[in-house]
């Protein structure tokens, strides 16, 4: 299988180009940002991206999360030295096929890779506990964006990384006056008048 790798670490990148020599998967790119990676997909046709979370400009999670809005189906791998409960649980809510941690990646790569090539979803098994302690917890506080739709979710999360209208209708492949559209039930089922509130919301969300 053809892998884009993206990791801004040159020796964590020349690590994990060592570690699949020889096996099913060929690295067919190797960059070290999002931007790039995106970039590297028409080119090079990977069959699966491995992705590091804590690339500059865009991270792995952006990456993703752009995929997916594209309609974008392709495996896709976190790489990630520690990841927060609510950067798991949209990784998960995006449909992330594989999410490893950096210190355990030598032994658990190829076999999370290998499992992702088959069908199957693998999670670093921190990460696992923790989202069923989450989801089992009475405690969990209910999060304001899921009564939005994909799309709205999409736009939101752009508006509060501070994307102007016109630049989310380029990341998203929409018209400007569709954003508008979008935009204007964000406001109306979370209950704000503005992009400030619906930022300051989010901030919220994160405490």
């Amino acid at each position: 299988m053809k892998v884009l790798l993206a990791e801004d670490d040159p020796l964590t990148l020349a690590g994990i180009e060592v570690l699949l020599d020889r096996t099913n998967f060929e690295v067919v790119a190797a960059v070290n940002t999002g931007v790039a990676a995106l970039d590297a997909l028409a080119k090079h046709r990977p069959d699966m991206l491995i992705l590091d979370n804590g690339m500059p400009e865009r991270t792995g999670l952006d990456v993703l999360r752009t995929l997916r809005n594209r309609g974008d189906n392709r495996p896709v791998i976190l790489l990630t030295g520690g990841i927060n409960d609510q950067l798991s649980k949209e990784a998960m809510q995006l449909g992330v096929n594989g999410i490893v941690i950096k210190s355990t990646a030598p032994r658990d790569l190829l076999t999370c890779l290998e499992s992702v090539a088959q069908g199957r979803r693998w999670l670093d098994q921190e990460v696992m506990q923790r989202a069923m302690d989450l989801a089992m917890s009475p405690d969990t506080p209910r999060d304001p964006l899921e009564a939005l739709s994909g799309r709205e979710r999409a736009v939101a999360s752009l508006v509060q990384r501070g994307l102007r209208n016109k630049e989310i209708a380029g990341e998203l492949g929409l018209t400007e006056g569709t954003v508008k559209v979008h935009l204007h039930k964000v406001f109306e089922k979370l209950g704000v008048r503005s992009r400030t509130e619906l930022i300051l919301l989010a901030q919220g969300r994160e405490d």
